[in-house]
Formats: C-alpha cells, sequence, structure tokens
C-alpha cells in the first residue's frame, strides 16, 4: 500500500504561507539590538515548520534555503547574535524569496533558482560576519578526498583521531505514532558519511504486551566523515522532543571489523523492523528530491494544481461550528412537530400551527445568520500586510513612519476580505507619498519626525467602515481646483463645495504628485479605488485639514449576500432600499417645495435643501401620485455623503432580501445594484443609492 504525498500538499503550502506572514510581522516588530524571547521563538517556530514540511515532501531546495535561515535565527534566540536591521532586512528578504518559490512549486512551475542562489547567499555572508564561508578543508588548506563508497575523509586527519560523530539515540515510544521512522533518519545519515549502528533489544516487551505502533528499540550510532554538526542536528531537530538525543565527537578509530559487524547488525534491524510493519516501509520509500516530481495519479495531480492555484478554503472557529450545529437540532425538532400537526389536522390545532411557523421562522433567520457568520473572517487578514508595505516604502521615501493598527478583529464577509485589499494598498501609498511629509519638513512644521497612518476598522449599522488617517499636511483645496482646471476635468467657473473639491482626487487621470515614482503620481489608482469600492456596494468619502492631515472612510456591507432591505412600492412595482442607506421618510407639504425651471425639485428639510428623486420617472412606472408630491412619501437617503429624496407611494416593510447579480443574468442598470426574489415569487431590485444620488446631482 502506498500513500500518495500530493494529497497533504495543499494543507502545506496554506500553512506555510500563514508561517511566513507571521515571520514577517514578528521581524517587523524585533526591537534591534535586542531579543524578545518570545518574538524571536516565534519567528523560528514558524522557519522550522517550513523547512520540515518542506524536507518531508521532498521540496529539497525550500529546506536547504530555509536551514540556512534558521541557522541565522537560532543564533540570535540564544543570544549569539544581536538583532541589527541589517540582519532583518536580510530575513525580509529572505521570506520574500521563500514565498516566491513557494508560490512556483504550488503552481508546479519552475524555481528561479538564480534569485534563490542570490538570497542565500546574502544569508550566509550576513551569517559569516560579511564574508562568505569557505570549505573547511580549503581552510587548513588540506585536500579533500571522496572514496568509492561516497565517505567524505580528509587527508589531514592524524592517526589518533578520526573526523565524525557518536550518536545516542533512544525515540520515545509514541515516535511512530507522530509519522516519523528512525529508518528515512538512518538513510539521511548514510548520505552524509559512513554509519555503523547497534541496536538495543532491551527495552521490547514481550511479545503478548507488544504494542506494534510503539517504538521501543534505541541506537548506538557512529558516523564517520568531515561532517557540520549542524547537518546532524538538521536530521534529528524534527524528532527532538520525541527521543532522547545525545551527539559528540568520536575520539578514537574503531576497527574495520567492528564497524562491519555493527553495519550488519543495523541492516538487520532495518530489515526486522520493514518486516514487522509493512505500512511504515512502504511510506518510508524516498521522496523525489525534485520539485518538478508529479504525483503518479493523473486526477490527483490536477486536484492539487487546481488547489494550489488558489484556495477556496476557509478556516471556521469551532464554536461557529457547534453553534451551527445547535441550530440545526432545533431545527429539526421544530420540523418534527410541525410534521406531526400536519398528519391529522384539525382546526383546533391552528394555534399550535402558527406557533411552529413562528418557531421555523425565528430558527431559520437565526440559522441563516449562524452560516453567515461561518463566513465572517477578520480584517486582520487584510491588515497584516501592512506594516512591511510601510516599512518598505518608508525606508525607499527616506521618511520615518509608525503604523497604528486599529480594530483588527473587526469582522467581515470573506469575500468582502478578498476584494479589499488592492484598494487599500493604493490609499495606503497616497499617504506615505503624498500625505506624509519629509522628517525636516515635519519638524519645521512643529511636528514630531515621524509621521504616522492609522488604519481603523469598526462597525456601524449594517456596515464596516475601514479608516486610513495619517498626521501629514493635508489636502490643498486651491492645488487641487487648480490642478483640475489646468486638466481639463473642470470647467474654471465651477463653483465646489470643500467635498466635492477633495474627490477631485478620484477623478480618472488626476495627480498632483510634481514628479513621476515608482510609487505613485502617474494620474491611476484612486478612480479605480472607487470604482472598486462601488462594485463592492460600498461608497468613500475624504476629510481633510490643510497641515493637520486627512482621513479616507470606506463604508461597505458586511456581506456581499444578505441584506437588510426596506420594502417600497411604486405604482405596482416594489424595490428594496438597503436599510442602512435611509435616513428619514417625511409627509411633505407645498410650503417645503421649491422648484427651479430646467433644475428639477429639492424641498427643505431643517436647514437643508435635498433633491429630489421622481421614482416613477426614472424607471417609467406608472402611478397615481406622479403630479402630486403631497399625496405620496418622500424616503432620505444618504449615498457617498450626499442626500436626495425618493419619491414613492407607500413603505410596505422591513425585510431581510438575498441579493442576486442583476448584471451576470440581465445587464447593468444605473441606479440598480441587484435583485432579488420575494416571497410571493415576485422579483424586487435593489436600489443603488450612490447611483441615484449622482442621477440626482444630474
Amino acid at each position: 500500500m502506498s500513500i500518495d504525498m500530493a494529497q497533504f500538499h495543499q494543507v502545506f503550502f496554506e500553512e506555510s504561507f500563514e508561517g511566513l506572514d507571521v515571520m514577517e510581522t514578528g521581524l517587523l516588530n524585533l526591537d534591534m539590538g535586542d531579543v524578545d524571547d518570545e518574538e524571536i521563538n516565534t519567528i523560528f517556530r514558524a522557519a522550522h515548520y517550513i523547512k520540515g514540511g518542506s524536507g518531508t515532501f521532498g521540496f529539497t531546495s525550500v529546506s536547504d534555503f530555509t536551514h540556512v535561515m534558521e541557522t541565522l535565527l537560532d543564533e540570535m534566540r540564544d543570544g549569539r547574535r544581536q538583532v541589527t536591521q541589517t540582519a532583518v532586512d536580510v530575513l525580509l528578504g529572505s521570506v520574500d524569496c521563500l514565498r516566491e518559490m513557494l508560490t512556483a512549486i504550488s503552481d508546479e512551475q519552475d524555481v528561479d533558482e538564480a534569485r534563490v542562489a542570490e538570497h542565500k547567499k546574502t544569508l550566509e555572508i550576513e551569517l559569516n560576519g560579511g564574508e562568505v564561508k569557505t570549505d573547511s578543508a580549503t581552510e587548513t588548506g588540506s585536500e579533500a578526498v571522496v572514496s568509492e563508497a561516497g565517505t567524505i575523509t580528509d587527508s589531514s586527519v592524524n592517526s589518533d583521531g578520526e573526523q565524525g560523530w557518536h550518536i545516542a539515540f533512544s525515540p520515545h515510544a509514541h515516535l511512530l505514532k507522530t509519522g516519523n521512522d528512525p529508518v528515512r533518519m538512518f538513510r539521511e545519515l548514510s548520505h552524509l558519511g559512513e554509519l555503523t549502528a547497534t541496536v538495543d533489544f532491551q527495552g521490547v516487551p514481550g511479545f503478548y504486551d507488544l504494542d506494534p505502533e510503539e517504538c521501543h528499540l534505541s541506537w548506538d550510532l557512529k558516523i564517520a566523515g568531515d561532517i557540520p554538526e549542524a547537518e546532524i542536528d538538521d536530521i534529528f531537530d524534527w524528532v527532538e522532543e520525541e527521543c532522547d538525543l545525545a551527539i559528540q565527537p568520536l575520539s578514537a578509530k574503531s576497527t574495520k571489523a567492528e564497524q562491519s559487524a555493527a553495519t550488519q547488525t543495523v541492516d538487520e534491524s532495518i530489515q526486522a523492523k520493514t518486516e514487522k510493519t509493512p505500512l511504515q516501509a512502504e511510506t518510508a520509500k524516498p521522496v523525489p528530491a525534485t520539485e518538478n516530481s508529479k504525483p503518479k495519479n493523473d486526477k490527483n495531480k490536477e486536484a492539487a494544481k487546481s488547489g494550489a492555484k488558489g484556495s477556496s478554503s476557509i478556516r471556521v472557529d469551532t464554536g461557529k461550528i457547534d453553534t451551527l450545529i445547535n441550530m440545526v437540532g432545533e431545527l429539526v425538532i421544530t420540523q418534527s412537530m410541525l410534521s406531526l400537526v400536519g398528519e391529522h389536522f384539525e382546526l383546533n390545532k391552528l394555534d399550535q400551527l402558527k406557533n411552529g411557523l413562528s418557531q421555523l421562522e425565528r430558527h431559520t433567520r437565526e440559522l441563516q445568520e449562524s452560516v453567515m457568520n461561518i463566513r465572517m473572517l477578520p480584517i486582520s487578514f487584510v491588515f497584516s500586510r501592512f506594516p512591511r508595505l510601510v516599512h518598505d516604502l518608508s525606508t525607499k521615501l527616506d521618511k520615518k513612519i509608525e503604523l497604528v493598527l486599529v480594530g483588527e478583529n473587526t469582522e467581515v464577509d470573506k469575500t468582502v476580505v478578498e476584494l479589499l485589499s488592492d484598494p487599500l494598498v493604493h490609499l495606503v501609498r497616497n499617504s506615505l507619498d503624498h500625505g506624509i511629509e519629509m522628517p525636516a519638513d515635519r519638524i519645521a512644521a512643529g511636528k514630531p519626525e515621524t509621521g504616522t497612518i492609522t488604519l481603523e476598522a469598526y462597525h456601524r449599522g449594517g456596515n464596516i467602515v475601514i479608516e486610513v488617517k495619517d498626521d501629514g499636511k493635508g489636502l490643498n483645496k486651491d492645488v487641487l481646483r487648480a490642478k483640475a482646471i489646468e486638466k481639463g476635468l473642470i470647467d474654471e467657473a465651477a463653483i465646489l463645495t470643500d467635498k466635492q473639491t477633495y474627490e477631485l482626487i478620484f477623478m480618472a487621470g488626476f495627480s498632483t504628485a510634481e514628479k513621476l515614482t515608482d510609487v505613485s503620481g502617474r494620474g491611476v489608482g484612486m478612480d479605480v479605488v472607487r470604482r472598486n469600492i462601488q462594485t463592492l456596494g460600498g461608497n468613500i468619502e475624504i476629510i481633510s485639514e490643510l497641515g493637520k492631515g486627512s482621513t479616507i472612510a470606506i463604508h461597505l456591507p458586511l456581506t456581499l449576500a444578505i441584506l437588510d432591505g426596506q420594502s417600497i412600492a411604486v405604482g405596482d412595482e416594489r424595490f428594496i432600499i438597503p436599510l442602512g442607506a435611509i435616513i428619514e421618510s417625511v409627509n411633505v407639504n407645498e410650503s417645503m417645495i421649491n422648484r427651479v425651471a430646467g433644475k428639477g425639485e429639492t424641498f427643505r428639510l431643517r436647514d437643508e435643501y435635498i433633491p429630489i428623486v421622481r421614482m416613477h420617472e426614472i424607471f417609467g412606472v406608472k402611478t397615481a401620485q406622479a403630479l402630486k408630491l403631497t399625496d405620496g412619501l418622500l424616503v432620505v437617503v444618504e449615498g457617498q455623503g450626499m442626500r436626495c429624496g425618493l419619491f414613492i407611494d407607500d413603505l410596505l416593510g422591513q425585510q431581510q432580501v438575498v441579493i442576486k447579480s442583476l448584471e451576470a443574468n440581465y445587464r447593468k442598470v444605473e441606479g440598480v445594484s441587484g435583485a432579488t426574489i420575494l416571497g410571493d415569487g415576485s422579483v424586487a431590485l435593489i436600489l443603488d443609492i450612490p447611483g441615484l444620488v449622482r442621477l440626482s446631482n444630474q
């Protein structure tokens, strides 16, 4: 029986990428010159997992590369090396290289060997104090000789001693249950030098007490050759918690006869072990040491490949699963009760039926909430990439910037998380490049030398709000206006509010950068940001104060699948208004209405004049209130910071609706974000409030 290891590759890749994120975050948090034991141990464990896992699956280039990283981290962990900015930068670059290697392997692409070699050389230079370590035989001027058996010997070894190691290896009884096998370790040792071993059977229990899944053997190993101790440690460090181990240098040569006898003994013990446990012997087959090795089964290969391209999996807290299971149990009980009522239904059971239907409605709603909750991920999945981004760009721009993350545990739908990353990158890069001033300019302005960028997430009603704040120079309205006029984006006579002036930066082709850089300044990006946010059903707004800084706030729905809405009637048609967009509904009288020739209608709500959007005209619906504003209702809604009043016939009720894409099933319609199927089977359009606000302004 053979086990196809390819089935475990995807899990390894997912956990390795998570480990790289942990390493990156930990490295950015390290204090220069000091060692935080917990932080450095966390980084070391992540590297150790990647090295061990890649070695197990035969990704030898990854394990070899990570081994050098691990050695450098180990010296920091033991206090033999101080944490320096240079070392941190080298390790951060190595994390990037490792991420590229794993991505290439998971996509079944060739690894960029030249780039790997370059980063590995940089690591070794840092590890050896600025010099590339040369072979020990070269350093001593001696000549290394490779024998016919493949054992490395050294002509400089004197006759009184032998280079090599004496290893006392006593596995704990449960070693085999953890998936480890001494046979594989012995095979790796034999690749390093001439291995001899003696097996100790004294710990083996009687036949009737023997558990074939437990290991009761121990070994006395000797390996000859010019072998660095680190390579010995590398083989055993995966089981260091699962065995008693002692490694000492060899002090005297053993006779050839003794070596031959010991070799025969270990061969016999391995053969006996293989015969007793055929499954372990089968799984101990060497894994091909190449990234390009293919699974034997084509079907498994395709599964592994498709999984590697992009994981659709999601990790769910067991508490959420328990809640879901409980809700399903309640639903089953209610269904059983209704079935009993329906078997012999009589009018005197009407109240019982109503109670059962009420329970069914409540359980269905709770079940829906539980299922939707499973898709919710903390926003930290997005925020975690920004410490590195700020670190790298602030270094490139010669600025001192501190990143503050607030509300990292705020949860949002997985789909929103995946689509939110790129817009936020644009916003943070702009804050770094345009917002935060150079240190000298900040000091001259009476500010601290170090600027601050804050990423904050929080819930507000049925939405999530994400704010990108900086304490930089803010937006200059005069400069924005002049640049927009220069580029022909607005008319010179145009009168703009502060809010409209700030939003000029979202116009395609707009940029205030004095020179082009690879960070920003090409007039692309911010218009894409707003378009992407609107695609997610959200909106974006800017608050800025010259000399004090800017805040860009993104408002997004918590989920893209379910919407809390208000059902409205316009003639014989029904529409859904997102509940979070509604400010209030009012009955108007003639004294509140103002009509401007050629410009439409407005009504005065307290001290604000709000444009009126006649829904029947927008969607071509016949209605009795077509000309009488006083006979209908005005629903005041807000989108992208602007308000308008929707003139409708009536409010019908609030309900949760499942959003269906109108663009995918029909085509894009201005002022409509989607559609839903109502309880009676009819279709109701879901209104796009920002789109309607734009229509009202036009």
